[in-house]
């Protein structure tokens, strides 16, 4: 579906450059169809050796002639964007935004076009091509143009669609979830440096445990607990390791951190909007 199209990317950073390599890599654009404007000179002239992309320091020449925008800006920076943009942002192409807590309605609201907005909400394994994304239409998208939007984050992982209403959530669950998953690896990590291992060694076991229990998670035939039960034998070592996760309230810990940052991520997005 993106072939052929023309794309505009304002914001060339970590998950803009992020997309960019996924696409391009994937080959479902051609470097030339795509277009990047970044504020940093440097960060452009990386964009255009390494993806062979055109780059600019202009935004709205990024989107003149673009069938599909990414807005891969900051939240606090998005209504200025919006601003400099609300004349030459039109019906024509889908806008994609992954600014968190950025509500539709108010991308929708700052231009005087009917704009088709998606909003999305990634998470930063998507770098790695291992991302978990979650995606939203506003009033005016198509199913069409959602399609198109996974297509893009299909590139970087795994996708879903959920209500606008539910995006807070997912950035308190997997937008926020690979810093709990890195204090997990730093926590197992420290407790086999303590207890004798190298660093090194402990922190490779730590994160190829976490990676492996996940995939098989993925693989989607057994639940998490069904999994865990498989580990857990009789008076054996894995069950004294989590009766002491339980007594010090490791899954009602967990509930509480998602429950927290969903939260936080709501009075941001009232703020923002």
């Amino acid at each position: 579906m993106l072939r052929d199209r023309k794309i505009g990317v304002i914001g060339g950073g970590k998950m803009g450059g992020a997309l960019i390599d996924g696409m391009i890599s994937r080959g479902l654009v051609q470097p030339s169809a795509v277009t990047v404007s970044d504020t940093l000179a440097e960060r452009r002239e990386e964009l255009k050796a390494r993806c062979g992309v055109t780059v600019t320091a202009d935004n709205r020449i990024a989107v003149r002639d673009a069938d599909l925008v990414i807005l891969a800006v900051k939240p606090q920076n998005m209504a200025e964007v919006l601003a400099d943009l609300a004349h030459d942002l039109t019906a024509r192409p889908v806008i994609v935004s992954i600014a968190a807590g950025i509500s539709t309605a108010f991308i929708e609201g700052s231009c005087p076009a009917p704009l088709r907005v998606i909003r999305v909400m990634p998470n930063t394994p998507a770098m790695v091509g291992a991302g978990a994304t979650a995606l939203t239409r506003g009033r005016n998208a198509t199913a069409e143009d959602l399609a198109l939007g996974r297509e893009i984050f299909a590139a970087v992982g795994m996708t879903v669609e959920v209500e606008e209403g539910l995006m807070d959530v997912v950035t308190g669950l997997s937008g926020s979830g690979p810093a709990y998953a890195f204090l997990f690896i730093e926590a197992l990590t420290e407790a086999g440096v303590g207890l004798g291992l190298a660093p090194e060694t402990a922190l490779g076991l730590a994160s190829q445990t976490l990676l492996g229990a996940a995939k098989l998670c993925l693989q989607g035939e057994k639940s998490p607990a069904e999994l865990r039960a498989m580990v857990t034998s009789p008076g054996g070592t894995t069950l004294e390791g989590l009766k002491a996760l339980n007594a010090g309230g490791f899954r009602e810990t967990v509930v509480a951190a998602v429950a927290a940052a969903t939260e936080r991520s709501r009075e941001l997005g009232k703020a923002r909007r």
